[in-house]
């Protein structure tokens, strides 16, 4: 049974990492030092992942450099000013994003991206966390491959 978190389905976390201003600094630490299997993402080579089901207990891990965050969420490669810069990102990946983005909207959070869809075919929610997390809410086709969601 998935946690119903008030009308929104959450079916697994899609993906997390952190969000870097310094990737070759993050990269010699999370692939030279910790050893994860990092490789870049075709076609971005700043964007380094671990790959569908690379790293037991995550779905996806990835360096993600802030200007391509600021990319995805507003179109220019700098962040706001007048937003806090987030640290890292988490995505959860859910059974029905327009019901996810309707709660998210009636609670009254700030939308940065409201169901967009991205050029690599994931449909994305996103919002800063309380924390200060870019937090998404997403239908990632290919992550859904080997998931029930029935």
């Amino acid at each position: 049974m998935n946690p119903d978190l008030s009308g929104i389905d959450v079916l697994f976390v899609a993906g997390f990492g952190p969000i870097t201003l310094d990737t070759d600094a993050s990269k010699a630490f999370y692939a030279d030092a910790l050893g994860l299997p990092l490789k870049s993402m075709e076609g971005n080579s700043d964007y380094l992942l671990t790959g569908h089901n690379a790293l037991k207990g995550v779905k996806h891990f990835a360096l993600w450099p802030l200007s391509q965050a600021a990319l995805s969420c507003f179109g220019t490669g700098q962040w706001p000013v007048d937003l806090p810069t987030p640290q890292a990102w988490i995505e959860f990946e859910v059974r029905d994003i327009d019901a996810a983005t309707r709660v998210l909207k009636s609670k009254g959070y700030r939308l940065l991206v409201a169901q967009r869809e991205e050029p690599w075919g994931q449909t994305v929610t996103r919002l800063l966390s309380p924390e200060g997390l870019l937090a998404g809410v997403t239908i990632t086709p290919w992550l859904r491959q080997d998931q029930k969601t029935e």
